[in-house]
Formats: C-alpha cells, sequence, structure tokens
C-alpha cells in the first residue's frame, strides 16, 4: 500500500503562510549544508507529489525555469521530472512536465490510490488539501518544520478542521539554520 507524506513549513506561531500569502520566509537561511541535504535528499525520493491549484501555480512559476535550474539545480531537475497531481476545480489544463489534472473528489482518488502498489505521494505545502486528507484521516505522515520566524497574521494550515486530529511524535530535528523539523503519524 502506498503511503501519504505531507510536508509543512511552519513559523513558531504556526502559519504555513502569511496573511499575503507569501512563504518567502521559508528561505531564511540558504547556508545551511545540512538544510539544504535533508531538503535535497528529501526531494530526490520517488514520490508522487500532490498539490492544490495555489500551491501548483507557485510551483510551476519557478521550478521549470532557468533560475531554478541555476540556483537550485538538483531540486529544480527532481521536482522536474517527478509525477505529479494538481487537483483543482477551475483549471483547465496543466503546463508542467509530468503532471496530471484531477477534478473529480479528492478524498475518493486519494483513497483509491492509497490502496495500489507503487510510490508514495507527498503533500508540499497545499493547504487545503491536507486540512482535508488530515480530517478524513489520511495522511500516514505529517513532516513539520517549525521556522525561527513569527508572523504577526497569516493561515494556519489546518483550517477547516471540525473534529481533533491525534497526533504521536515519531521522529525530530534539529538544523543550524534554527529549523526543527518534527514528524508525527495518526495516534490511532
Amino acid at each position: 500500500m502506498r503511503r501519504l507524506i505531507a510536508f509543512i513549513q511552519l513559523t513558531v506561531n504556526g502559519y504555513f503562510a502569511g496573511s499575503d500569502g507569501d512563504m518567502g520566509w521559508a528561505h531564511h537561511d540558504t547556508q545551511d549544508a545540512e538544510w539544504n541535504a535533508f531538503v535535497a535528499d528529501n526531494v530526490s525520493g520517488e514520490a508522487l507529489l500532490l498539490f492544490g491549484r495555489v500551491t501548483y501555480d507557485m510551483m510551476v512559476s519557478y521550478w521549470p525555469t532557468p533560475l531554478a535550474a541555476a540556483n537550485d539545480p538538483l531540486i529544480a531537475r527532481h521536482m522536474n521530472s517527478l509525477p505529479k497531481v494538481v487537483f483543482s476545480r477551475s483549471l483547465d489544463a496543466v503546463s508542467w512536465q509530468n503532471t496530471q489534472l484531477i477534478k473529480s473528489d479528492l478524498l475518493h482518488w486519494v483513497r483509491e490510490q492509497k490502496q495500489q502498489s507503487g510510490k508514495d505521494m507527498c503533500i508540499l505545502g497545499s493547504g487545503s488539501l491536507i486540512a482535508q486528507l488530515a480530517q478524513a484521516g489520511l495522511i500516514d505522515e505529517f513532516q513539520v518544520s517549525v521556522n525561527p520566524v513569527v508572523l504577526g497574521g497569516g493561515r494556519t494550515i489546518f483550517e477547516g478542521l471540525t473534529h481533533p486530529v491525534p497526533l504521536k511524535l515519531t521522529r525530530s530535528r534539529n538544523f543550524a539554520n534554527g529549523n526543527v523539523l518534527l514528524c508525527y503519524q495518526p495516534a490511532h
């Protein structure tokens, strides 16, 4: 069976995006070799990447560009070559290579995919997807990177949850740039 992993970057006060949608704070220190190696390793696997429309628009505006190839060649190569799925009711087509557009029911599609053998699935950001899938009990692991920054306002990753989702900590890791990685699995 396939696993579903959610990788989430948060501020210390729990925001995944600023009030204006900005996520620049998540790239505060690019000089930490250990963090850069972790990020590169995290996207170098064989996972199927899942995005909502907003995250897809942000990712496609950077990763397939010459700027990404120059600034982050290893990560850009992996991001562009990995298979990707974008869930959207408003998009009519997708332009990023190896990307499939799904307009049908998110929960049904993920349940079907989890029953199959194959690559794990990974959500990068995409707050609305994470909240819906967490509520339905479909996420197998939450990788939460807490970044050493506080924002005055923004969006929380689990907006819209109607009941608690108990988690248990499975591992943690500190980085020199101040990021702390917390990995959780559902506690049920």
